[in-house]
């Protein structure tokens, strides 16, 4: 990197302070030239692998240092500190079920207008990006699983068509712990592993779905596999269970409460809820069904033969009619509200990610005060140990049915996933660890749903049911290819880097996911629009390209004689196309400048005064008719203001 270097006549200076001191001459030596300062540079030294677990060292008094009453009275701290962790973890899981619903409130309508595109749908790579973008805009993949269940019962879609949405589906539920991780962004260390931990489960679903989509189009694997299975049982409906919800629906359902059937509607084109709110305003409802007379337009239009008659001009046929009447209100903040959706969604998104961000704070403070010692040492030995030789490998195996079964109890894997990336951040899981539970997290959540789907009505069972178990297969099939084998484990790898980038630019979090959740997607989509031939003719020099530079990547580390000696590293590029810290200094510039103005301002307003009082003071020994000084001053100061503005920006 470069060196910031001081002007000729200072630098002559410090040569001969350095002849002074010659008992001090081997300590100058080790002194080097201050690096250029861009935000990597101001990382701390790392001591050893930064992926080692931390060490959480306890500060307190020693258990047999205390008296009785020092003993009672931690045990009660710590008991008060359990309860209060529960509770911010509950307010945690309740938030991200209210922030799903705002979601809902600001995009469910137009997630529904997105999946009435029928004509694309039909191309698999946009049912792909669209599962994805409709999945981020209600925050919730049995949200949109169900939607798809609609369409397909309904005759809109087929299941074939609707495999490609699921599977975008899975990569649209990862975001969420993704930005929780962007939340412990303030220390470094902390931010790699944090960031790291979440974004394993993003590398897992894609790779899956650069693998399994491709085999889907070609073989039909996903859909020949489960439509065997449900036709080799015979399967009823039956009732899901409600485990978690029984406790959270006590207080997300007095916030808010949804009519999701809207959504549906809207997809698959039902013009009367079209204008309808999606806040549920009417809880308890009775429909009377009656068989009366009508008037219809002719006899084609008549229920059956023997019930149609013509009387004059007129054509009479009995027809069941349908009435509701709304029996009890709901019981929610909102019921009596006369605001828009967006405006509810709105209220609901900022309140949601103010408690989510309190609550993640909170619970990461008690977890890194109660997690010490022997405790701490404790936890992670029964989280991070591996069983003995030879039975090392089954350790993972029971990781994914742990963070299966959590997933199961708790019913949604943005939430398990977003609980424990701050104690990925932390230190007390490890990613090696994270990884197999994220992909017990992928499992659990497909389980809730495959009994939630034979919960369903008789008419919609059975696509229902096989959507839930194209879903199951596709992270099954996922596992297969990513994790048995070591070598394969390649999200990991994938993970670790990323965290590495991230801690040295912690900008590039925000990058990627805006890129790879909301760039890419839209783009994907929009060329979909245009047609499947613009698609090719743009994407597929896109993908030759891409893949060239990733072949070029491993050779240059692997084996870069194999390669012309221009192409054996990236220099003969411009700087910004192969190196991220002409960016970092664009980026910090542009910090400094929009967010920073004011105070930088008054921080030179502040510095100036004691410079101009120094400059009087020193009036006597300071020559400033010498060129050659005055200059020197100027880039002295210049360099000061400039590390005080960068030191207020660092990301």
């Amino acid at each position: 990197m470069d060196t910031l270097r001081l002007p000729q006549p200072m630098a002559a200076q410090n040569n001969g302070k350095e002849d002074h001191n010659d008992s001090h001459g081997k300590k100058s030596k080790e002194d080097k030239a201050s690096p250029a300062y861009s935000t990597v540079t101001l990382i701390e030294e790392e001591q050893g692998d930064p992926w080692d677990m931390p060490e959480l060292k306890d500060t307190g008094v020693p258990w047999s240092a205390l008296d009785t009453r020092g003993k009672v009275l931690r045990v009660l701290v710590s008991v008060g500190k359990f309860i209060l962790l529960l509770g911010f973890l509950y307010m945690f899981i309740c938030s991200l079920d209210i922030l799903s619903s705002a979601f809902q409130l600001v995009g469910g309508k137009a997630a529904g207008d997105i999946f009435q595109e029928n004509t694309v749908l039909s191309n698999p790579l946009a049912g792909l990006v669209i599962g994805v973008l409709v999945t981020l805009l209600v925050q919730s993949s049995s949200t949109s699983s169900s939607i798809v269940v609609s369409m397909v019962s309904s005759g809109l879609l087929t299941v074939q068509l609707a495999v490609p949405i699921i599977m975008g589906t899975n990569i649209g539920t990862s975001v969420t712990n993704t930005l929780v991780a962007m939340m412990q962004a303030g220390d470094r260390s902390t931010f790699r592993r944090a960031f790291a931990g979440a974004t394993v489960h993003d590398f897992f679903n894609w790779l899956s779905v650069l693998v399994l989509l491709p085999l889907e189009v070609a073989t039909g694997y996903l859909y020949v596999v489960t439509k065997l299975i449900i036709d080799s049982f015979k399967i009823e409906s039956g009732e899901a269970p409600d485990l978690l919800n029984v406790i959270t629906d006590i207080l997300t359902e007095s916030v808010i409460q949804l009519d999701e059937s809207v959504i549906s509607g809207i997809a698959t084109g039902d013009p009367e809820v079209k204008n309808k709110s999606l806040i549920k305003k009417w809880c308890q409802t009775f429909t009377n069904t009656t068989l009366m007379n009508v008037t219809v337009p002719g006899p084609e239009n008549c229920t059956s033969p023997p019930l149609c008659w013509v009387d004059g001009n007129y054509t009479f046929t009995l027809k069941n009619i349908s009435e509701t009447f709304n029996v009890q209100k709901c019981k929610h903040l909102f019921v009596n509200v006369n605001l828009p959706d967006l405006a509810v969604g709105l209220i609901l998104l900022a309140l949601s990610l103010l408690v989510l961000c309190s609550c993640l704070i909170l619970i990461v403070k008690l977890l890194n005060s109660m997690l010490k010692g022997q405790v701490a040492s404790v936890i992670k030995k029964i989280l991070n140990t591996d069983f003995p030789f030879p039975f090392g490998w089954v350790t993972g195996y029971i990781a994914i049915l742990v963070g299966a079964g959590m997933t199961f109890i708790v019913q949604s894997s943005s939430v398990f996933t977003s609980a424990i990336t701050p104690l990925v951040g932390i230190g007390v899981i490890s990613i090696e660890r994270a990884y197999p539970l994220s992909l017990g997290s992928n499992i659990g959540t497909t389980t809730t749903a495959i009994l939630a789907a034979m919960a369903s009505p008789g008419d919609t069972l059975v696509n229902a049911l096989q959507i839930a178990l194209v879903h199951f297969l596709f992270n099954i099939s996922g596992i297969i290819l990513w994790y048995p084998i070591p070598f394969t484990r390649l999200p990991i790898r994938l993970a670790k880097s990323l965290g590495n980038i991230t801690a040295s630019y912690r900008w590039f979090a925000a990058i990627y996911i805006i890129f790879f959740f909301f760039i890419l997607p839209l783009f994907i989509f929009t060329l979909s629009l245009a047609g499947w031939q613009v698609l090719v003719g743009m994407g597929a020099p896109l993908v030759v390209i891409l893949i060239i530079i990733i072949v070029i990547n491993i050779l240059q580390k692997r084996k870069p004689g194999c390669l012309p000696a221009a192409l054996r590293s990236w220099d003969f590029l411009p700087l910004w196309a192969h190196s991220l810290a002409p960016w970092d200094k664009v980026v910090g510039v542009i910090t400094a400048k929009c967010c920073c103005c004011c105070k930088c301002c008054q921080i030179s307003a502040d510095d100036q005064e004691p410079r101009d009082k120094e400059s009087v003071g020193n009036n006597n020994t300071e020559v400033y008719d010498n060129p050659a000084m005055s200059a020197e001053k100027e880039v002295e100061n210049e360099i000061n203001l400039e590390l005080k503005i960068l030191k207020m920006t660092r990301l």
